[in-house]
């Protein structure tokens, strides 16, 4: 391959991770934006807040244990007419929650947010860990950053518009916008050809492609997987009751100072989340390209289960609970990049896309636990116990990720090197 060549290949993986990364950005708001429109639901329909957030795990579990079939097409039909259909599902979901009025039909429209956000989801990570085998924690870091940061220079919009206009209008309008953008952005994205995409000279890979049967019978997706709703888990509880915590903590509307800048304390936390919770998942995907996914696993689930603990304890002050809840959220958010590429480089690229999805799964059983919370905090009366079991929770998967899947891993590797794939 001529320079020439070389350059221009280099140019465009990059261009299609940009698009990959500003399509997560449209859909983060199903996700990450859905605190904000909790109570003004409950307020105008007085539904109660944990029948509510039935919705919030809905949207969850359709999104993720969805991604193996979305993956499926992926692998086989390419990125594109997944996510113009993902786009076109988003728009939809938030159309639909602009008119809900009974809770069935807003648990329609979580189902279809979450069916159309994992479409682009699993198709961006996918896309991300196919393009950059030699940057693979990287790129499906960025990638999953447009997810865990896109949507935090809209927090402030969004309650604007909730505000001035009504939560009913906020979901339409943005709904609207972001399904466009992902449809119109649908269109730049293809698979990589032969020799665009270049392997990783740093870290172990496998050359053989397992496919999605031959993944979950071995014994290292399933630690992978108790790993990952273990984290998982707690930063979903974080996500979704993180008003609801503030409030209950007496925090939310105190203002708070920091880096020059005035906020309430719920607002502002949520603003850092979204980006601490993005920042995260490139820089600990960068640092495990080079010191190895498991011993960046057991460093962050480490510090994931310190933050947890800390802002149960000191969290009731507006200043701790602000820094402590951007804590929690930087440790939490690199599962999104530390998992599939570990997936990627154990089973290989050609069902990237679907083993990937199978395992981001883990996620959706992870967001069961969420309705868990509320009970936990309503039995005990209070958040310690809840904040207490997240971080032993993290405690385990970090001690897992030295003690159980670094071996099981490097006696897999061993053990497929002389076989031959699977027709």
């Amino acid at each position: 391959m001529s320079d020439r060549t070389s350059t221009g290949t280099s140019v465009h993986r990059w261009l299609q991770l940009l698009t990959g990364i500003v399509c997560m950005v449209m859909i983060a708001n199903l996700q990450y934006g859905w605190t904000l429109f909790v109570t003004p639901i409950d307020q105008k329909f007085h539904w109660g807040r944990p029948a509510i957030q039935v919705a919030f795990s809905i949207f969850v579990v359709t999104e993720t244990w969805l991604v193996p079939i979305e993956g499926w097409f992926v692998d086989h039909f390419g990125p594109r007419i997944v996510v113009l259909i993902g786009g076109v599902l988003v728009a939809i979901a938030w159309a639909l929650n602009s008119t809900a009025d009974s809770l069935t039909l807003l648990y329609i429209a979580a189902a279809v947010g979450g069916i159309g956000a994992g479409a682009v989801y699993g198709t961006c990570i996918g896309h991300a860990l196919k393009w950059f085998p030699d940057r693979r924690g990287l790129a499906a870091g960025l990638t999953a950053a447009g997810f865990g940061a896109g949507s935090a220079l809209t927090i402030i919009p969004i309650q604007k518009m909730i505000s001035a206009s009504g939560y009913e209008a906020t979901f339409l309008w943005f709904g609207l916008g972001q399904g466009l953008i992902v449809i119109m952005l649908s269109f730049v994205l293809r698979p990589p050809r032969a020799g665009e995409a270049p392997p990783s000279k740093r870290l172990m890979q496998t050359t053989r492609d397992f496919t999605p049967l031959e993944m979950v019978a071995s014994p290292v997706f399933w630690v992978m997987y108790v790993m990952f709703v273990l984290v998982g888990a707690g930063g979903l509880m974080a996500t979704a009751q993180l008003a609801l915590i503030a409030n209950d903590f007496a925090v939310a509307k105190v203002p708070v100072t920091l880096i020059g800048i005035t906020l309430p304390a719920l607002t502002f936390a949520l603003s850092i989340d979204r980006i601490l919770n993005g920042l995260t998942r490139p820089f600990f995907g960068w640092v495990s390209d080079n010191i190895g996914r498991e011993n960046t696993m057991f460093v962050a689930f480490g510090i994931e289960a310190l933050g947890i603990w800390a802002l149960s304890a000191l969290g009731h002050d507006p200043v701790m609970f602000v820094v402590l809840s951007g804590l929690v959220f930087f440790a939490w958010g690199e599962i999104y990049s530390l998992f599939p590429s570990t997936c990627t480089d154990v089973y290989g690229t050609r069902y990237a896309t679907t083993n990937a999805g199978l395992l981001y799964t883990a996620k959706g059983t992870a967001s069961l636990l969420i309705p868990l919370g509320n009970v936990l905090m309503s039995v005990s009366g209070g958040w310690h116990m809840v904040f207490v079991i997240g971080a032993i929770m993290n405690a385990i998967a970090a001690i897992m990720a030295l003690t159980v899947l670094k071996p099981l891993r490097a006696a897999h590797s061993a053990s497929y090197a002389e076989r031959p794939a699977q027709a």
